[in-house]
């Protein structure tokens, strides 16, 4: 463990907050991080870390900032789940090439993975999601990845990292990928034969539209997620005035429920915040909102720990469906109200209401035929 302080700058109070200190009850006055004696990693349930490596953008700045500029909104707000331990680590440091700053990030979360902590990291740019990827490596056979964007990198035509790393996370020889969603894509930034790749592969895209119309049904898809990539491209200019090209695209109120189903998922571990510059903020606004995606985050972690497991059978309720001679199961969690259901291998996957509505009907809930063609 010792070792990945290597590769961390602690941070400094005096580079995130130029008053006194933070006063009782807000998030900086509990955040513990290296300049605290009782910092202890260990102990903690969410790790925040910053990422200052922005090579791989096309908008590539030497000097960037993000981490600690939306570390200084973060830390002013209010701190309701006391009984959640977060330490902060620090930045980790930009290496001589935009490899070694990969090899490096994907040996800290490594680490942090191994040791079962769930992970915030801010700022980088948005191909920093391949090293959270790869920080899976040698700990998970198989994961699920979600990523929120407005558009789809899988532009091979392009040598521009943050533009094209999915191809890598697809293709690559050593794949530990079973299963990809992307999530708020907006039509007109995509190309037609990109959607038909990711359909050919069985993974799944969600319109910017389809989740507006019922976000709700994004729940069960990120319940099922074990990490989350959020650009923050895919948050409309007025609510994010950094994304000056991005007139449409997701509400602040939208991205904070996305993070807090996210924060809800016994199984994701790891969610990121890519691609914000603060050079093209105003009055530091998107960071203030990323700021409170995180809060929705760490709000929705507070409500995983109020799930029971799937095997306390006595806390949900139980539902035995037959839908075009297809018998199965539903399980309703009486704390939360989330649902469950059984796939033909015995696996209970995450669903929603909806998914329980249409089997009621004695037809295929699209979300089953979508499992049970991957499996």
């Amino acid at each position: 463990m010792q070792y990945i302080y290597d590769f961390l700058l602690p941070i400094s109070f005096s580079e995130i907050n130029e008053d006194e200190g933070y006063i009782e009850g807000q998030l900086g006055n509990h955040i513990l991080t290296q300049q605290n004696e009782n910092f202890d990693i260990d102990t903690a349930d969410i790790v925040i870390v910053g990422v200052l490596e922005t090579r791989g953008n096309s908008n590539y700045q030497k000097e960037n900032d993000a981490a600690n500029t939306i570390r200084r909104q973060l830390y002013k707000l209010y701190y309701w789940h006391t009984d959640i331990k977060i330490v902060d680590i620090g930045n980790i440091k930009i290496g001589l090439s935009l490899n070694d700053s990969y090899t490096a990030i994907k040996e800290v979360l490594q680490e942090l993975y191994n040791l079962n902590k769930t992970v915030v990291i801010l700022g980088g740019s948005h191909d920093i999601t391949l090293a959270q990827y790869n920080a899976y490596k040698n700990i998970n056979d198989k994961i699920e990845a979600s990523c929120i964007d407005a558009s789809i990198n899988l532009n091979g035509d392009k040598n521009i990292p943050a533009e094209n790393f999915l191809m890598e996370m697809f293709t690559e020889n050593n794949n530990i990928l079973k299963h990809y969603n992307h999530i708020a894509f907006q039509s007109y930034f995509v190309h037609p034969r990109m959607l038909q790749t990711i359909d050919k592969l069985k993974f799944d895209c969600y319109r910017l539209g389809n989740v507006l119309d019922n976000i709700e049904e994004m729940e069960p898809v990120l319940r099922n997620s074990n990490m989350l990539s959020f650009d923050i491209s895919a948050l409309k200019h007025s609510d994010a005035p950094t994304n000056k090209n991005y007139p449409n695209g997701l509400s602040g109120i939208e991205a904070c429920t996305l993070t807090r189903f996210a924060g809800m998922s016994n199984n994701l571990n790891s969610i990121g915040f890519y691609a914000y510059n603060p050079k093209d903020d105003v009055a530091e606004t998107t960071a203030s909102q990323i700021a409170h995606m995180v809060w929705y985050f760490i709000d929705g972690y507070f409500k995983r720990s109020q799930e029971s497991s799937l095997l306390q059978r006595d806390n949900f309720n139980e539902f035995h469906t037959i839908f075009a001679e297809v018998e199965t199961v539903f399980l309703q969690s009486k704390k939360t109200n989330r649902w469950w259901m059984q796939m033909p291998n015995g696996e209970f996957v995450a669903c929603s209401n909806n998914d329980y509505l249409t089997a009621g009907k004695n037809d295929f809930p699209e979300r089953w035929l979508r499992v049970q063609e991957r499996n």
